[in-house]
């Protein structure tokens, strides 16, 4: 018999059969939900977005993480900062656009004025006994890991950041992230819990049926299949493409591209995965044509056929690096119900728009993917709210990026809250 003190989180926990999808409470409870903000977006590394959001001195972006709004500035010596956007003096939100540019960061309700390394430099009317030191701005840790932003609200952030960044920069480093602009930015609210979201997007098995655009340029067997069940066709083309696979590993690696997996997605705390795949057709970009989108190549490269590099942390993003443009995916969860995802695409930054590329051509196939999943999760979420819903067990050739995420996730919260 359990303790009678253990709480329903911690049985939810107990209960959860591995292998399989999680009890539908963990999509559906506001006190699930609390929890998730409290145990993993409070006490995690979380992906916000990245330099090129911030290029100049003086630039701010805001980003939402649950109730915490945070403002990321790059001051004048060029450094990246985050603060809580929350003015020192009475908590009036400081910022309130997405992105802007100052020279101070100045509240509007009583104009007390911060400059960007955080310290208050101006309050009116506090009396001769007042200390400006004590009243700068609340700080938030940041790390850039080649241009990627990650932000931790917690007092002591996983002190794993610096292996992940030790063994995944030198993958992300040739495409020169700073050397980027974002060319657009796509917000979607998706239907369903964050993690619907998350699992969705750690597995190719819904691909065939449901994304004809990504399958242009993705090869579905670099996510997983099972050649026991393919027909001749199929297996000669699943051989082929692990040719392809060998072949261009070597041949990326022998240039200088590290390309090989590395997975950790379910062994670190600051979990992450990545590995080079080759594209289909010209097998350049993620494109209806798989050409390259843009003319002017990312970094040093001087040809676009790099594949793609696929890039996965824990707990909410994934990335696509190309020779010609990046696209980056963040997950921040709205509520139980409801959740951000947000998409960028970056192009060299002198690149120039209708001139170096078309922004229908460089965007098409992960607009479309991205409603497509919108409606999935949707979908998902729907059924979790089912009388009928019970976990289901996952395809151990096609879902082992959905398992290793959902180990991670009840992984960290058995680790705050206990199992």
């Amino acid at each position: 018999m359990l303790d009678v003190l253990t709480t329903p989180l911690q049985r939810l926990l107990r209960e959860r059969k591995p292998g399989h999808s999680l009890p539908a409470a963990f999509y559906l409870s506001p006190e699930v939900f609390e929890a998730d903000m409290e145990h993993i977006f409070g006490k995690h590394w979380i992906y916000v977005g990245v330099e090129p959001d911030v290029p100049e001195p003086g630039d701010v972006a805001v980003f939402d993480i649950g109730k915490a709004s945070i403002a990321v500035v790059r001051d004048e010596g060029g450094e990246v900062r985050a603060y809580h956007n929350v003015c020192r003096h009475r908590g009036a939100r400081l910022v309130e656009d997405e992105k802007t540019t100052v020279g101070n960061l100045v509240c509007r309700y009583h104009s007390w004025t911060y400059d960007l390394t955080g310290a208050l430099i101006h309050a009116d009317h506090m009396g001769p006994g007042f200390d400006r030191a004590c009243h700068g701005l609340k700080p938030v840790h940041i790390r850039s890991l080649e241009g990627l932003l990650f932000v931790c609200l917690a007092d002591e952030p996983p002190a794993d950041f610096d292996d992940m960044a030790r063994r995944l920069g030198p993958y992300l480093a040739p495409h020169n992230v700073r050397g980027t602009k974002v060319a657009f930015q796509s917000d979607i609210v998706e239907p369903g819990n964050w993690k619907l979201t998350m699992e969705n997007n750690r597995e190719c098995y819904h691909c065939g049926v449901n994304h004809p655009e990504l399958t242009v340029p993705l090869f579905a067997y670099g996510f997983g299949f099972a050649p026991e069940e393919m027909d001749e066709h199929d297996r000669a083309e699943a051989e082929r493409y692990g040719r392809l696979l060998t072949s261009r590993h070597a041949d990326w690696e022998a240039a200088g591209l590290p390309s090989r997996e590395i997975d950790e997605l379910d062994t670190m705390v600051t979990g992450f995965r990545t590995e080079r795949l080759p594209l289909d057709g010209e097998g350049e970009s993620h494109t209806l044509d798989t050409r390259a989108a843009c003319r002017k190549l990312l970094g040093d490269f001087t040809s676009a056929k790099l594949g793609g590099l696929s890039v996965w942390t824990q707990p909410n993003s994934w990335h696509h690096f190309l020779g010609d443009h990046i696209i980056t995916f963040s997950v921040l969860p709205l509520d139980a119900d409801r959740s951000l995802l947000r998409t960028k695409w970056l192009v060299r930054k002198d690149a120039v728009e209708g001139v170096d590329y078309d922004l229908a051509n460089l965007t098409g196939v992960w607009l479309a993917t991205n409603d497509q999943d919108s409606h999935l999760v949707g979908l998902c979420h729907k059924g979790a709210q089912s009388p009928g819903y019970e976990p289901g067990p996952y395809s151990p050739n096609t879902e082992m990026l959905v398992d290793k995420f959902v180990n991670w996730y009840a992984g960290r919260m058995a680790a705050h809250v206990g199992r």
